[in-house]
């Protein structure tokens, strides 16, 4: 068996060949062009037995990682921090061929690395759910602009939470005085007027992404605090739920499997601040939304509080049950689907 590590950039992908024994055996340097794949695939073709590993196959080096899976080529994807401390490790300095050699190495030493499949329906998911969060920010920025905007416009500025008609009210009534006056008026409404425009994206996107959930077959919507957005979230986010061994894998993935700091006698966990941050994030949103209503949720995190848990701590539990549930959920789901 040979495996083949790629360093991928914008221009140009660099493959290192590599034996059994981490020997290397040939390297390659291509174009990022049309012919990339084509160009790769005959330079390994004195190596049939082989398996590509692509570092930063969900990043920018998905696309060659998706044409080689498309051809037909084992691939698995090889984190880029990985990689960064193998090369460390064996004392090699930064350069290309150097870090495809450590992209190979990796995958030799690490069996576990997920496997690069071709993109599904979680990949969709997972689109919509980036647009979504993109079309929030600009959103916000924008509000933001124009609340900055109304202070010289309206003594003591807007309402915090101003609709499109407010703003468009509180315009109408404002009577410039001055030049200055009346071109901030101008722009405000420009700013108004992309408020609405974002707004009906958002609409239209969340309305994409809860037909794409729905179509997912996926049961997530039915755990208390899961709705369509997060929903789609964590779907697009995870991917195949297979790839993880177990709902311990699922939650050290997830950042919310409490790391221990104990010391001599005092035994204590502290955050765990490494994993998907933005799993993290859906997780913790869940958590959030079920301590605020009456149900299972709430009731756990009380018990923990009752046994003596700080609510910290208590919050790191119930974060952890979710993850549980969101992992046999993703299980059972694409067991029935398949």
């Amino acid at each position: 068996m040979i495996i083949i590590g790629i360093d991928p950039h914008k221009a140009s992908h660099t493959a290192e060949a590599i034996d059994m024994n981490e020997t290397a055996v040939a390297t390659v340097r291509v174009r990022a062009d049309r012919r990339q794949v084509q160009q790769l695939v005959a330079w390994a073709a004195p190596f049939p037995e082989r398996r590509w590993a692509v570092e930063g196959a969900n990043g920018v080096g998905r696309l060659l990682a998706q044409q080689l899976v498309a051809a037909g080529e084992e691939v698995v994807d090889v984190p880029a921090t990985l990689a960064a401390r193998i090369r460390v490790l064996n004392g090699l300095d930064k350069t290309d061929a150097h870090d495809a050699s450590s992209v190979a190495v990796a995958a030799l030493r690490r069996p576990g690395l997920r496997a690069v499949r071709v993109e599904d329906h979680a990949a969709v998911l997972h689109l919509l759910s980036e647009r979504r969060a993109q079309l929030v920010v600009a959103r916000t920025q924008t509000v933001s602009r124009l609340h900055s905007l109304l202070r010289y416009l309206v003594p003591g500025g807007a309402k915090r939470f101003l609709t499109v008609a407010q703003a468009r009210s509180v315009l109408a009534g404002i009577r410039p005085t001055s030049e200055i006056e009346r071109q901030r008026k101008v722009v405000a409404r420009e700013l108004v007027a992309e408020i609405s425009t974002l707004e009906t994206r958002l609409k239209t996107i969340e309305s994409q992404i809860k037909t794409a959930v729905d179509a997912s077959g996926s049961t997530l919507t039915e755990i208390p605090g899961v709705g369509t957005v997060l929903a789609a979230k964590t779907l697009g986010i995870v991917g195949d739920a297979a790839r993880f061994e177990n709902r311990a894998h699922f939650a050290s993935y997830a950042g919310v499997s409490p790391v221990e700091a104990s010391s001599g006698a005092h035994v204590r966990h502290r955050l765990n601040r490494r994993g998907n941050r933005q799993l993290n994030y859906a997780i913790h949103m869940v958590a959030v939304t079920q301590r605020a209503h009456a149900g299972i949720g709430r009731d756990y995190f009380e018990r923990k509080l009752a046994e003596g848990k700080s609510p910290a701590e208590a919050r790191r539990a119930l974060k952890r049950q979710i993850a549980n549930v969101v992992y046999k959920r993703l299980r059972d789901d694409t067991r029935r689907n398949t």
